[in-house]
């Protein structure tokens, strides 16, 4: 049984992001599944720091790309989340010329906070930062 009350594509998802950082770090959502969301990213000019490596904010936007879109695909119609806290530990290395893939799950869905863990590995398969982003659940405004 999924854990998605607006679903949507990967397909979708990369149409809409626009002029967005999404675009700009060029990450991709690449699965939904009924209780997870992949998506990755190269690791070249635009991600890394002087040592040649992924610079660790670079993993974070990352990291909360995929926890803030889970976040909301879990919401009900009607309501968004709005990011409350991220925090991010590095572990080892992630060199240019490589990739960046992350897996994002759910802690807790609640009523009106909602938990997300997401775990970045390289090309190897190796842990190379794991995340944790908190959203509060909040009423859509209504436009006029």
């Amino acid at each position: 049984m999924s854990i998605w009350r607006q679903p949507t594509t990967p397909q979708e998802i990369q149409a809409r992001r626009g002029e967005s950082v999404n675009a700009l770090l060029d990450i991709e959502i690449t699965e939904i599944g009924p209780d997870f969301i992949k998506g990755e990213m190269p690791i070249d000019g635009r991600h890394i720091q002087p040592f040649g490596i992924i610079h660790g904010g670079v993993s974070v936007v990352l990291a909360e790309t995929l926890g803030s879109l889970a976040s909301m695909l879990a919401c009900e119609p009607g309501f968004q989340a709005v990011g409350l806290e991220v925090n991010a530990n590095h572990l080892r290395p992630n060199p240019k010329g490589g990739r960046a893939y992350g897996l994002c799950t759910p802690v807790r869905i609640g009523r009106s906070v909602h938990v997300w863990n997401i775990e970045l590995r390289r090309d190897d398969g190796e842990l190379f930062c794991v995340s944790r982003l908190t959203t509060a659940i909040i009423e859509r405004k209504k436009t006029a």
